[in-house]
């Protein structure tokens, strides 16, 4: 487990990891597991660094930091995954299926971002920074959750997709996960997920509103709808998930988890 944990670790930040041994893509796909356990670490290190960082900037540049630092940990891959899939979906059809989809994972391979590419960076960028400025003016136990939970929900709905995807390559990095993740990888996820809910519930059960825990229900519902809906377009365009797909989903729930906190509090806590 610790192996597995590790390289989910190495896989999904830049934080340096030690491997030794071969590793043989059963147990890649079996790290999967924990890609919920890194989100978990990396929500804990956005936290501190919010509380470092409150201490000497303001809520402004304090959100453009965080923002920063989720990127860094990242590596920039989910960002680039993201970048890829929208050039790749802005490419013009000539109503040939086989010929698109093959011109669009051409373009998904090509190192250099078109304008779609920059454009959908710097939105996301922009509505995660906006987000988090807003979620700032909430009760501290609705923002500090949110920061926390953030990278957890968006690894697990990596999870989820790679669960109910297929590969749109033979080779790739994606296709070291899709296609042999099991449904005990998908399980031990949301199993950790729910574990996590539900200590947040008990330690923090003064601080949260009545209604929280039909947030929960509500939120995973939908992420898992999202993360559906996701490989549907994605099987249609291009033959199934990639790499740089699984990106876009995480970068893309994470903002859809952003928003979604923000209105369920505008419309029934405040």
């Amino acid at each position: 487990m610790i192996r597995q944990f590790l390289l989910a670790l190495q896989f999904l930040t830049i934080i340096p990891v030690n491997i030794r041994g071969d590793v043989d893509e059963r147990t890649m796909a079996q790290s999967s597991s924990f890609f919920c356990v890194v989100g978990i670490i990396q929500g804990i290190l956005l936290v501190a660094f919010d509380l470092l960082f409150s201490i000497i900037f303001s809520t402004h540049l304090v959100s453009a930091l965080i923002v920063l630092l989720l990127v860094l940990t990242n590596g920039g891959f989910h960002l680039d995954g993201l970048a890829d899939t929208f050039d790749a979906l802005a490419v013009k059809e000539v109503k040939d299926k086989d010929a698109d989809r093959q011109k669009r994972l051409s373009v998904m391979r090509d190192s250099s971002a078109g304008p779609i590419g920059v454009i959908s960076i710097v939105f996301a960028i922009l509505i995660k920074y906006l987000s988090l400025n807003s979620l700032a003016n909430f009760v501290p136990f609705t923002y500090y959750s949110t920061l926390f939970l953030m990278p957890v929900i968006s690894k697990w709905a990596m999870t989820v997709s790679i669960y109910t995807g297929r590969s749109a390559r033979e080779n790739g990095l994606g296709n070291i996960f899709i296609n042999r993740i099991t449904k005990k990888e998908i399980m031990i996820s949301t199993v950790i997920i729910f574990i996590l809910f539900a200590l947040i519930l008990f330690f923090f059960k003064s601080s949260f509103p009545a209604n929280q825990y039909m947030f929960f229900v509500f939120l995973i519902a939908i992420i898992y709808l999202i993360c559906r809906a996701a490989t549907v377009v994605f099987n249609k365009k291009f033959g199934g998930l990639t790499g740089d797909t699984l990106g876009a989903i995480s970068e893309i729930t994470e903002i859809i988890f952003l928003l979604a906190v923000i209105a369920w509090s505008r419309l029934f806590i405040w």
